[in-house]
Parts: structure tokens; sequence; C-alpha cells
């Protein structure tokens, strides 16, 4: 099937997910022309959910490059340095300068608040006038060989899998010629193509838990120990025995948002992710830490604690299915422990843009996704790994190994190098904030392209 230019940016696109990544892909396709862009989200609205989310380096420079930076730095604090301190003494083990950054990778280190970045992808998607956006669909059957799904508005769908056999008179077949699934860490999407190939898709429980909470300026009443943590620009993370906590300013420095990482002791049912968390029992999980954490935890109001398993995926085989391919958490769920999970779904959606957006007919889009899958799959794949073994040596009990780490932590340099933390580590972030996706897409596209046709040729 072959076709005009102006008919492939015609071509019917379904992204299934309006989260980071699948946002990502509308407005990445959108800005290459194509103009039947379709996203199916469960949610019935897109609201503020969520806390903080880091905007690193390799992150803005997408974002620039879609010219949606502005909205999401407009209520952003760009960090001016890190600190990570022993959580029951208070005292600093190592402190970063994040001067560099800028210097080095081209943007500040910002922080925000979820719902800023997913409003600068949405604005930027939805300005266009490309995306239609469908809300409160869930999506119940998956037809690969077809190019298709199935959706049920949100309240009558049973639970998704490849083999689900909805009410036909609820339901209706979604016809594309392109699907991007980008539907989160319980991704249906995978269960359905891991399957096809005798795959089982199994989430690895980390025996993680987090809780993510916010305390507003206006709750702290000023308190001396606690303004600091407004007005300043620095990230905090206290480790103890397995547990930490990271905190830093966003939403312009009116919010101090804050995540955990300790061991979960819900035991929640295999398929239940979150949970109302216990105030009581937050405090208790942290009650040997520092005076300053006790004062801010001792502020988030009852109803505001939430916690969440975390979990990750073993690096799938493959992440594309005749012309369907995963996104982000989809294929490559990560840790929060390297601050990498919004920039690698949004460094797929843009590697997406470039290689579809350099396809001349329908034939091509297979090939296009494996250059993508190609492109982008070691990487990310990296970064899951990196993350989970960032979180183990923060996590350490006490002993020899933690010992020898905080030591390493004291001999680290203020001005950027090696750091135990890989998320303030020199080296670890070169590699992730120095990397130009878009750019390597656009060198790598042909010979990866024509690798793919002579495997096919053999």
């Amino acid at each position: 099937m072959t076709l005009t230019n102006t008919s492939v940016k015609e071509l019917r696109v379904h992204i299934v997910g309006a989260g980071m990544g699948g946002m990502g892909c509308a407005l990445a396709l959108a800005r290459q022309g194509f103009t039947n862009i379709h996203v199916w989200e469960s949610a019935r609205e897109i609201g503020e959910v969520g806390a903080g989310i880091n905007i690193t380096p390799n992150l803005s420079r997408i974002l620039d490059s879609w010219g949606v930076l502005d909205i999401a730095r407009s209520e952003a604090v760009a960090l001016d340095g890190a600190s990570v301190l022993n959580s029951v003494k208070d005292e600093v083990l190592t402190a970063v300068d994040f001067q560099y950054i800028q210097k080095e990778f081209g943007y500040p280190f910002y922080v925000v608040h979820r719902s800023a970045l997913q409003k600068s992808l949405l604005e930027g998607a939805m300005s266009s006038g490309a995306v239609s956006l469908h809300l409160g669909k869930l999506v119940t059957g998956w037809d690969f060989d077809a190019n298709r799904f199935q959706v049920k508005s949100r309240g009558t769908a049973k639970a998704a899998t490849s083999s689900a056999s909805p009410d036909e008179e609820n339901s209706q077949w979604i016809e594309a010629d392109l699907i991007l699934a980008a539907d989160g860490v319980k991704s249906k999407a995978r269960t359905a193509m891991l399957e096809r190939q005798g795959e089982v898709d199994e989430v690895e429980d980390t025996g993680q838990a987090a809780y993510r909470i916010i305390v507003k300026r206006s709750m702290i009443n000023e308190d001396p120990d606690l303004v600091p943590f407004f007005t300043g620009s620095h990230s905090y993370r206290w480790i103890g025995e397995r547990r930490h906590i990271i905190a830093y300013p966003i939403a312009s420095h009116d919010l101090f948002n804050m995540s955990t990482a300790h061991p979960d002791r819900r035991f929640v049912e295999a398929d239940s992710w979150t949970a109302s968390g216990s105030k009581e029992e937050m405090l208790e999980m942290f009650s040997d830490f520092c005076p300053r954490v006790q004062k801010l935890l001792q502020l988030v109001p009852e109803g505001d604690v939430l916690e969440w398993k975390l979990r990750v995926h073993a690096p799938l085989s493959h992440w594309v299915d005749g012309n369907t391919a995963l996104v982000g958490d989809a294929c490559h769920p990560t840790l929060p422990h390297l601050a990498q999970g919004a920039a690698q779904a949004v460094e797929d959606a843009a590697v997406l843009g470039a290689v579809l957006g350099r396809i001349q007919s329908k034939d091509e889009i297979h090939r296009a996704l494996l250059v993508y899958q190609n492109l982008r799959k070691s990487r990310a794949d990296w970064a899951v790994l990196t993350a989970a073994a960032n979180g183990k040596g923060l996590h350490l009990a006490k002993g020899s190994a933690q010992e020898a780490r905080d030591l390493a932590f004291r001999t680290a340099k203020k001005e950027g190098g090696e750091n135990p933390d890989k998320a303030i580590d020199q080296v670890t972030q070169r590699i992730l904030y120095a990397h130009d996706c878009i750019k390597e897409a656009g060198e790598k596209y042909e010979e990866l392209y024509r690798q793919i046709v002579e495997t096919e040729q053999q």
C-alpha cells in the first residue's frame, strides 16, 4: 500500500493512555504533521493528581523542541543542589552543587507538580487541532493482527485481558493504522502481546511501598525549622535502614513534596496497587527519623496519606507486535530512585515522532516501530536496572557495606563527580542528561531501517 506523503499524515493513529508517554506521543506525532490522532484514557477527567516529578535536562531538551517547556517551567523550581542526610542525626553525608548541570547539559534540574508536566503535554497536543481525547474509556480487548482494540465506557467494562469477551452492546472495536499502547505499568497491551509469544507477563513486587505526600507552605505556621524547605531550591534525601525520604519544593515554592520508599507491610492483593494509607502507620514507619522530618510528617492531613506499591518488570523480549508498540511504563516501568520515569516515557514519544515522521507509506509502520525499539530498548532497560540498583544501595542495613557507602558519600565532590546516590552521580547523569534522543533517531534511522529490511530478506 503506497500512499502520498499527505495520505501518510492522515493515517489513523490511536494511542491508549493519556499519561506522559501517551500525551507525549500525541504531541510528537502532531508536530510531525499527523492529523488523525486519537487518545483513549480510562479516567473520566485529566485532573491534578499525583505529586512532584522531575524534569531533568534530557526531558527539558525534548519539551523545548516541542515548544512547551515554558508551560511546565512557569511553576517549576530549578534545584540549586541536593543533599543526602543521615535520617536519625539529620547529618549531611554529602551535598552536591548543581551549578554544573545547566553548564554541562544545557538546562537546570527542574522539579514540578506532576500536573504541570501533564499540562504542558496536553496543551501542546490539543492546541495542534490534530488530537481527539476520549475520556472514560477502558480497553477490553486487543487484536494485533487486525490493528484494532476494543473499548467500553468506564463503569461497564470488566477486567481487560487478551481473551476478554465483553458485552458487544456496550463496546466498540477501534480500527487503526498505528496503535501506541501507553497504558502504564499494569498494561493490558503488554499482557496480550507477550501471551502471543507464549510468555507470561509477570510484574515483580519489590517488597517496597511509597508514601507520596505534600506539605503546603500555609501549614507550617512559619516554623523556622521548616521555612528553609520552602524558600530554598534544594533537594533533600534522608536515608535510614531500608528506608528513605526524598523531598523538594514545587509549585513556585508553595508546596514541599515528599516521597518515601520503605518495606511494604500491607501486602495488598496482587491486583491492588494503592491503598489509603494510615497517618499513624506512616509516623510509626519513620519514628526514628530526625525532628525536622517528624514535624513535616505530622502536618500531613490524615486523609492525604496514600501508599503505593513499588513494582517493576524484567526487561521484555520485544515492544512491538505488527503495527502496535508499547510506550513508557507499559514496557519499562522504573522505580523512582533515579528520577527518570517520566523522562524515559517522553523519550519514547520523541523517538516515535522522529521515526514515524519519516515513513512514506503504511507498509513502513512496522519497520519504523522496530527502529524505535532498537533505539530505545537498551537505554530504557539500563535506566530500569540502574534505578533498582540505586534503591538497594540507599536501603542498606547497618554493617560494613553501609559504613563503606557513607564514607564514599563523605568523600564525594561537592562540585559534581562520582556519588553513591546515582541520582546525583555526575557519571550517571552524563549518560542520561547529555543524550539527545531526537538527534540520535535522525542520525541512525536509515541504517537501522536498512538492517531491518535486510533481515526480512534473509
